[in-house]
């Protein structure tokens, strides 16, 4: 993150173009750089193609409500979230603060509050800044993976994966004992809503095994549990 005000930029997600105005108004004025967007879904597109330092964020979002985009961003992204909501009840408040947003403001709001919950979460971001740790190997039976390269050995041997496949044994090694749903691995990895009929997670773990089994028939890594979907045998 830059230090320069003039550097940063705020991303205002709201869908209601007065208030989105408002706070584009009052940040710009800060001097900080300024994006708009008026839908969840724009702000994730935003988000994925540009880099911003702050997001001000309504939770009544018409496409991707405003919960969801504070889990996407937590999903890759540790900066400030601040949501400007009509929601006043405490288990709003609570839930959004859960699931990673810095600061909470009700609506109506007053300019000088803003500005200051702004100024306040840059101070904390820059006193303790959230840079992700970086991941060690893992190691399972005789798999060796590496996050950081995206590399897999088995047994000494170069397992050569599609993207999704290495995905897929990344998120199943991270967490040895949990067994991932179909749905729960398409919306993790594929970023989309899951309609029930989709293949595609199932081909890919085939394809997966298959890879696995070329080089090692004698142990079993990856278990279907019947029902309900994956996890590390």
């Amino acid at each position: 993150m830059s230090d320069s005000k003039t550097d940063r930029t705020i991303l205002v997600v709201e869908d209601d173009p007065d208030i989105n105005h408002l706070l584009m108004k009052i940040t710009s004025q800060c001097g900080y750089q300024v994006k708009q967007a008026y839908s969840g879904t724009e702000a994730h597109l935003i988000l994925s193609i540009e880099s911003v330092d702050m997001v001000l964020l309504d939770l009544m979002l018409p496409g991707l409500p405003g919960e969801e985009l504070i889990q996407k961003i937590r999903e890759n992204s540790e900066i400030p979230i601040i949501v400007l909501s009509a929601k006043t009840a405490l288990e709003e408040r609570v839930n959004a603060l859960n699931l990673g947003a810095d600061d909470f403001l009700t609506k109506p709001f007053e300019k000088d509050e803003v500005v200051a919950r702004i100024h306040a979460a840059f101070r904390r971001y820059q006193k303790f800044p959230q840079e992700k740790e970086i991941e060690t190997e893992l190691t399972y039976k005789g798999i060796k993976l590496n996050p950081e390269s995206h590399e897999v050995e088995l047994k000494g041997q170069y397992l050569t994966l599609t993207n999704h496949e290495f995905d897929i044994l990344l998120l199943l090694m991270r967490n040895p004992n949990k067994v991932y749903s179909r749905e729960s691995l398409y919306e993790q990895l594929w970023e989309g809503g899951y309609y029930g009929e989709d293949n595609t997670v199932n081909v890919h773990v085939s394809n997966l095994r298959k890879k696995i089994n070329q080089i090692d028939e004698s142990e079993e890594y990856i278990k279907t549990v019947w029902g309900i979907g994956f996890k590390l045998a």
